[in-house]
């Protein structure tokens, strides 16, 4: 009796729609992030954490202060600092004083780490199209940065 109660699986019916939601939404971040780090690290050896921060400085033309990643990445400041002394030690970030502050270090991608950042971007791609990309349609994406928006507006609520 027991070995066929363990096979059985619940199933989102028997489950509050909130809870079943919010499973599903860790998940998937849980999941997909796995994926990711390790084809990253596998094909460059470059932890997911590096390549979101190499993500943040290769959308923006300008230079960006240390402490804006920490604001926009799901990094703490700690953790940006310490990743932005490993880019720099692999010659992927320069990080020069703020022309607009001079308390404030801004970061930019070197030519090097634009470089890798395009090779692990194409990696990313690759590995989530399977599971994600060529899984979901437009409409699904819409979706996904809609809640996304509305729970990272009311993150310290």
């Amino acid at each position: 009796m027991i070995g066929g109660m363990a096979t059985r699986k619940l199933t989102p019916a028997e489950m509050p729609e909130a809870d079943h939601a919010f499973y599903g939404l860790v998940w998937a971040g849980t999941v997909l992030t796995e994926r990711v780090d390790r084809a990253l690290s596998k094909a460059h050896d470059l932890p997911v954490s590096w390549f979101e921060v190499m993500l943040w400085l290769a959308s923006s033309d300008e230079p960006v202060a240390a402490s804006v990643l920490g604001n926009s990445t799901m990094l703490s400041r700690s953790q940006v600092s310490r990743v932005l002394d490993a880019l720099q030690a692999r010659g992927l970030v320069s990080r020069t004083p703020s022309a607009r502050d001079a308390r404030s270090v801004e970061v930019a991608l070197t030519a090097e780490g634009r470089r890798v950042f395009e090779e692990a971007d194409a990696t990313r791609r690759a590995c989530l199209a399977p599971v994600f990309t060529d899984v979901l349609d437009q409409r699904d994406m819409e979706a996904l940065s809609a809640v996304w928006r509305k729970l990272k507006a009311h993150k310290d609520a």
